[in-house]
Formats: C-alpha cells, structure tokens, sequence
C-alpha cells in the first residue's frame, strides 16, 4: 500500500488543500483474493463483491438483510433477556468486558439479529449472525434468540430464513455454549411440524457448532461462492489425520460437487432465488391454484407458471438459477 500512502494520499490532500481538511483513511480496501485495490463506494454498490475476481467480501447484516426484504422494509425484533457471564469466565480480560467492547463497536446488544418482513409479498423472518460481533460466536443468548424467531415465525405463519456467519460455539459460555446446538435444533423442528420451509444461507465463514448445528437443517440450504463451511479447522484435521486435504476443502464448490449443499448463489441473486424458493415452498399453504368449473362465480385462477424450481436434480433451472460456466457435477451453482 506504499503507492497509496506515498503518492495517492500527499495529492488528494494537496488537491483539497493542505491542513484544511484530512483524507480518510479508509477509501480504498484490498480484496484478499486478489489483492486488487477497490474504492469503497464500488465495493458497497457491487454489495462487498470484488469487481476484478468476484470474490465475495463479508457483509454487514443490515445490508444483508435489506437485500433480501421487499423495498428493503424490515422490521428489527427486540432480543429476549438471556443470563451474562453464567460461569464467570475470564481468560486475559473478563467475559463482560468483552461482551460490553463488541456491543460498543456493533451496536448490537448480541451476535444476532432477528428481522420481520416479506420476500415476494409473502411473510418471512429472517435472522443474521454477524460475524463483527465476537466472530458470530453462538451463547446462552443466540441460542434463546434463535429459539424465538423460530416462534415467531411459526406466530406469523412466515418461512423462516436464517444467515449463517459464525466462527461456532462461545467458548466465553462453556457447555452451556454447546447445548445451544440442540436447543437451535429444537427450534428448526418446531418450524417443520407447523409446516413452514426453513432456507438456510451459508456465508463465510460458517464453522463449529453452529455448522454442526441449524446450519445444515435448512430444507434448502444455499452457499455463497467461495464461503469456507465446516467443522474443525482445515489445519487441525491435517494435523488430526496427518494427510493432505483436498484442494478446495472446506469451500463452498467442493461442499456442493460433495452434496452438502443445494445451490450456490451469486449475492447479486440471492434476493430472486429467495423470491422463488418462497413462492414455490409456500404454494400448499396458499389458495388452491385450480379452480372447479362448477364455482359460483365462474372465474377460474390464473395459471401458475411453472418456475422451473421441481424435478429431478440436473433438470433445467429457472432464468434466475442459471448454470454456472464452470459446472459441478449435476448440480447447480446461481449466479
């Protein structure tokens, strides 16, 4: 970044006069896939999707979630009240300062956000883990928050969509940390007996318990590209196994060709593909789609269009669920 700070910088500081004004220092970021420099603005309109090697940044839950929601209207649902610092932790600083420097940073009281709205004017809430806050690690508190947006969905008779960004379960919370992948599990459960589809979206990263937990129930569950998905970390399983891994492993494209996962899909495209999948999942819940000819008032319902969603895997996707240049095996990548 030497050229940045060196050349760029002193003229952009000379252009609007010197010590009148500073240059932030944050124009520009450096895409880790390629290296390449990007201005902000770029990047926040592409949706943190570098525009040289459409590698795809970490995004913000509020821009995540406003992608998704008809005209970007959602409505934030107030977090229950859930035990601070249960076993008094501390390693080097305690448990609530840490606690109390990622809410500063965030303002966020938790690692996850609960959101009421509607995807292709049906009912939808969704929840985001958000990675800035203690690397989406997953508590006492995300467990019990987890657990009631799955009730309100099921309240709001809404599908239930959930944002996977987590480095797994809070070591911070101990065994009460773990027993949150059964309680999230509970609640994936309660969503299916009162009939509703659970899509879940896996982001990078999607690691530890939560990946061994909701992340991989979804009825469909989607990747982004390139989003690294797994357990244990890819170092300690080499060292575990003392064996090379696959080129790829842990990467969304190896999980798919691997058939742990549905679909990949560009962030671009996730808002129609959920439109899709919503209308299609919700369409038994919905008024009949055919018509007797002996109704009273002699209209008949349009035709559904077929949305190229069904059939046998490999069979032709919908036009927003183009295949991938590059395909995988049978299945299918979205862009």
């Amino acid at each position: 970044m030497s050229w940045l700070s060196n050349v760029v910088r002193p003229k952009l500081r000379e252009w609007v006069g010197a010590g009148s004004r500073s240059v932030p220092d944050n124009l520009w970021e450096k895409c880790p896939a390629c290296e390449q420099m990007i201005f902000h603005r770029e990047l926040e309109s592409r949706l943190r999707v570098c525009p040289h090697c459409d590698h795809h940044l970490r995004l913000g839950v509020d821009a995540r979630l406003g992608m998704i929601f008809d005209d970007a209207a959602f409505e934030t649902v107030a977090l229950p009240k859930a035990p601070v610092d249960p076993l008094k932790f501390r390693d080097v600083r305690k448990y609530p300062d840490r606690l109390k420097e990622a809410q500063t940073r965030t303002g966020r009281s938790e690692a996850l956000i609960i959101a009421n709205g509607q995807i292709g004017a049906l009912p939808a809430v969704a929840v985001a883990l958000n990675f800035d806050f203690m690397g989406g690690s997953m508590g006492v508190a995300v467990g019990e928050s987890f657990l009631a947006a799955a009730r309100l969905a099921i309240e709001k008779d809404a599908t239930f969509i959930v944002f996977c960004a987590s480095g797994g379960a809070r070591m911070q919370e101990g065994i009460l940390s773990l027993m949150q992948m059964a309680r999230t599990t509970i609640a994936v459960q309660l969503v299916r007996e009162a009939g509703l589809p659970y899509l879940a979206i896996l982001t990078d990263p999607t690691t530890g318990g939560v990946s061994a937990s909701f992340a991989m129930l979804g009825d469909v569950t989607i990747a982004e590209p390139g989003a690294v998905i797994g357990f244990a970390g890819a170092r300690v399983i080499e060292q575990t196994i003392r064996e090379s891994l696959p080129a790829g492993f842990q990467k969304a494209e190896y999980l798919l060709e691997h058939g742990m996962v549905d679909l990949i899909v560009h962030r671009s495209a996730m808002r129609e593909a959920l439109v899709r999948l919503n209308t299609l999942l919700r369409r038994p819940r919905l008024e009949p789609i055919f018509a007797s000819a002996n109704e009273p008032d002699g209209e008949e319902l349009p035709e559904v269009p077929d949305d190229g969603l069904r059939g046998e895997r490999g069979s032709e996707a919908p036009p927003a669920l183009h295949a991938h240049p590059q395909p995988v095996g049978e299945d299918r990548v979205v862009e």
